[in-house]
C-alpha cells in the first residue's frame, strides 16, 4: 500500500495534473500547482456551465447563469460605482445568492473583498468599514437596520439587497441599479476586462486577536486558490494511499452550505471549493437540524462541513428523523476541536457517512491539516497530516524546533498564507518570523507518523462553535461599563459548542446583570457577550508586577460553575 507521500509525489509529479513547482510569492519560494487557475476570475469563468451551482430556497442558478449575474453586478462596480482595482468592496448579509454575486463580481475586477461579520453590532460594523475603508458596501435589511445607527459619517456607498424597509439616506437597490443599467447596456454586459495579478489582493476576512479590535486578514489570489488545490490533492492523495476508488454517483455532487460566508470554512471550504468539482451548493438561512436533515434527503447532499456544535446537532437529528441520509458520504469539521466521542458517533448515525476534520486559520485561508474516515476513527483526537502547500513545525519558546511527541508552539507557513494583516505592520511583526513562519499561538505536538494534535492555547481567545472571540476585546466593553472596574474574560467547556464566554467583574456600585447584558449588546455581537457572569465583591487578584491572574481566577470560577 503506497504512503501519503508516495502518493503526493506521485500526484504532483512533472505532467500530473497537480505538477508542482517552485515560485517566490511575497519574497519567499512557495510551491505552486504549474496547472491551476492564476486568479479567481480565471477560476470562475473555466467553470462556467449549465450543472446546478447554487440553491437557495426556491431559487436555483447555474454555474452560467452565476457568472452572469456576477458579470453584471461587476459592471456596476465598475461604470457605476467606480470601482478600480484595489479599492475594498464590503459584503454584510447572510448567506443569499447575492453573497457570492457580489464576491465573484468584486474580485474578478480587481478590488478587494472584505467579507465582514454578519454579526457585528453597529460599533464593530463602523471599525470594519473604517479600517478597510470601503468604497461600496452590499448589505441586507438586517445590516442595513445596524447601518443607519452608526453615528459618524462614512464614505461608503450603500447598495441594499433584499431590504424589506425604507433605505437609508444615499442607498440605492441592488435589483433596481440592476434594471437601469440594463435599459442603458443590456440585461447581459460582459465583465469588464481588468488586468488581475496572481499576487494582487483579494480578500480581506477579520479575524479576533487576543486584544483589540479584530485585525483584516489579507489574501491574494493565488494564495486562496493554493488552499482550494491542496484541498484536491489531498483527496486525490487519500484514495491512493487508502487504495479506494473515487465514488460513483448517480447525481449531481452537493454540499450544504450553513456556516456563514464572511467565515473561511464557508467561503473557502463550501463556496470557492465547488467550482472545479461542479459541486451544487445548498445555502440556509440560519442553521436548523431538522431543516437540513430534509434537504440533504431532498437535493441529495454529500458532504458537510461546518463546526462541531453543528455536527453534533446533526447527529442528534439523524438518529430519529425518519429521513434518508444515505446520500451523505462525509462529515467533515472544523474551526474548534471535535470531542472524540462525537468522531465516533457520526460513522454510528449515517448509513454511508465518515468523519472527517482539519485544522486551519483564517491566516492560512482555512488549509492546514487534514484527517478523515479510518485515520480519524484512529485518532479522534487529531487535527490530521499536514496539507501539500505548507510546512508545519513546533518549537519551543527560544524557536528551536522540536522533535516528535513534545509539546510546542504550532507554527506553519507555505503558499496559502496571508500577506499580512491591513495596515497593521505591529500585527504582522508579532505573528511572523523572519523565517516565513506564522506563529499560530496553538499548543501542540507532532507524533511519529506527522499528524497534528493541539492541545492548548497561547492566545488569549475563546472559540465558541468556530467563532474566534478575543478576551481583551470583551474586555474593553465591559470596562466601558461607568461600573465596571476591573474584568477578566476566559473560556468555560461547553458540551455542544466547545466554549462559552465567561467573566468575572468587579464593580464600583451594585450592576444588575441584565442591564450588563443589554450594555454589551449595544457594543458587541451576541456571541461574544459572557454567558457567564461572576460579580466579585474584592478587586480582583494581580501578579506583584500588576497583571491579573487569569489562570486563578478561570479555575476558581470553573469550580463554582460545576
Amino acid at each position: 500500500m503506497p504512503t501519503r507521500s508516495e502518493a503526493i509525489a506521485r500526484l504532483t509529479a512533472p505532467g500530473e495534473p497537480f505538477e508542482l513547482e517552485t515560485i517566490e510569492l511575497y519574497g519567499r519560494p512557495c510551491r505552486w500547482f504549474r496547472n491551476g487557475p492564476q486568479t479567481l476570475r480565471d477560476l470562475y469563468a473555466e467553470n462556467r456551465s449549465d450543472e446546478t451551482f447554487l440553491v437557495y430556497e426556491d431559487e436555483r442558478y447555474t454555474f452560467e447563469q452565476a457568472w452572469a449575474m456576477a458579470s453584471r453586478i461587476g459592471d456596476l462596480l465598475v461604470y457605476e460605482l467606480g470601482v478600480v482595482p484595489g479599492d475594498r468592496v464590503a459584503i454584510s448579509m447572510r448567506n443569499y445568492p447575492e453573497w457570492i454575486f457580489a464576491f465573484m463580481a468584486t474580485t474578478s475586477v480587481g478590488a478587494i473583498a472584505v467579507a465582514m461579520n454578519s454579526l457585528w453590532q453597529p460599533e464593530e460594523m463602523e471599525y470594519g468599514l473604517r479600517d478597510s475603508g470601503a468604497k461600496v458596501l452590499f448589505a441586507d435589511q438586517e445590516r442595513l437596520d445596524r447601518f443607519v445607527q452608526i453615528e459618524g459619517e462614512l464614505a461608503v456607498r450603500v447598495v441594499a439587497v433584499r431590504p424589506r424597509g425604507a433605505l437609508p439616506d444615499g442607498a440605492r437597490e441592488l435589483g433596481a441599479m440592476l434594471a437601469r443599467r440594463a435599459l442603458e447596456v443590456g440585461d447581459s454586459p460582459a465583465m469588464p476586462e481588468v488586468d488581475v495579478a496572481p499576487e494582487a489582493d483579494a480578500t480581506i476576512l477579520y479575524t479576533s486577536g487576543s486584544t483589540g479590535h479584530p485585525k483584516g486578514a489579507v489574501s491574494c489570489h493565488r494564495a486562496i486558490l493554493a488552499a482550494l488545490l491542496s484541498w484536491e490533492l489531498d483527496g486525490q492523495a487519500n484514495l491512493i494511499e487508502n487504495e479506494m476508488e473515487e465514488p460513483q454517483l448517480g447525481h449531481q455532487l452537493a454540499t450544504l452550505l450553513a456556516v456563514p460566508l464572511f467565515h473561511a470554512t464557508g467561503s473557502h471550504a463550501v463556496y470557492l471549493a465547488s467550482y472545479r468539482s461542479q459541486r451544487k451548493i445548498v445555502s440556509m438561512y440560519k442553521w436548523d437540524p431538522s431543516l437540513a436533515a430534509e434537504l440533504i434527503e431532498r437535493e441529495k447532499i454529500v458532504s458537510f462541513v461546518a463546526p462541531a456544535a453543528m455536527t453534533g446537532d446533526l447527529v442528534r437529528v439523524a438518529r430519529d428523523c425518519g429521513r434518508d441520509l444515505s446520500t451523505l458520504l462525509s462529515v467533515g469539521g472544523g474551526g474548534a476541536p471535535r470531542a472524540p466521542e462525537q468522531v465516533r458517533q457520526i460513522e454510528r448515525s449515517f448509513a454511508n457517512a465518515m468523519p472527517g476534520t482539519g485544522w486551519g486559520m483564517t491566516e492560512t485561508n482555512a488549509i492546514g491539516t487534514i484527517i478523515g474516515g479510518e485515520q480519524y476513527l484512529a485518532r479522534p483526537a487529531s487535527s490530521g497530516r499536514c496539507s501539500a502547500v505548507l510546512e508545519i513545525r513546533v518549537v519551543d519558546e527560544q524557536g528551536r524546533e522540536l522533535p516528535s511527541g513534545q509539546r510546542g508552539e504550532l507554527q506553519v507557513r507555505g503558499t496559502s498564507m496571508i500577506r499580512g494583516y491591513w495596515n497593521r505592520p505591529d500585527a504582522d511583526a508579532e505573528t511572523f518570523t523572519d523565517g516565513g513562519w506564522l506563529r499560530t499561538g496553538d499548543v501542540a505536538y507532532l507524533d511519529d507518523e506527522g499528524y497534528v494534535f493541539i492541545v492548548d492555547r497561547i492566545k488569549d481567545l475563546v472559540i465558541r462553535g468556530g467563532e474566534n472571540i478575543g478576551c481583551g476585546e470583551v474586555e474593553a466593553a465591559l470596562l466601558e461599563h461607568p461600573d465596571v472596574v476591573e474584568a477578566c474574560v476566559y473560556s468555560v467547556p461547553d458540551e455542544r459548542l466547545g466554549e462559552e464566554v465567561g467573566a468575572s467583574v468587579h464593580c464600583r456600585a451594585t450592576v444588575d446583570e441584565d442591564e450588563l447584558r443589554a450594555f454589551l449588546a449595544e457594543r458587541i455581537a451576541r456571541f461574544k457577550i459572557p454567558r457567564y457572569l461572576r460579580f466579585e465583591p474584592a478587586p480582583l487578584p494581580r501578579t506583584a508586577s500588576g497583571k491579573i491572574l487569569k489562570r486563578q481566577i478561570r479555575q476558581e470560577a470553573l469550580s463554582s460553575i460545576g
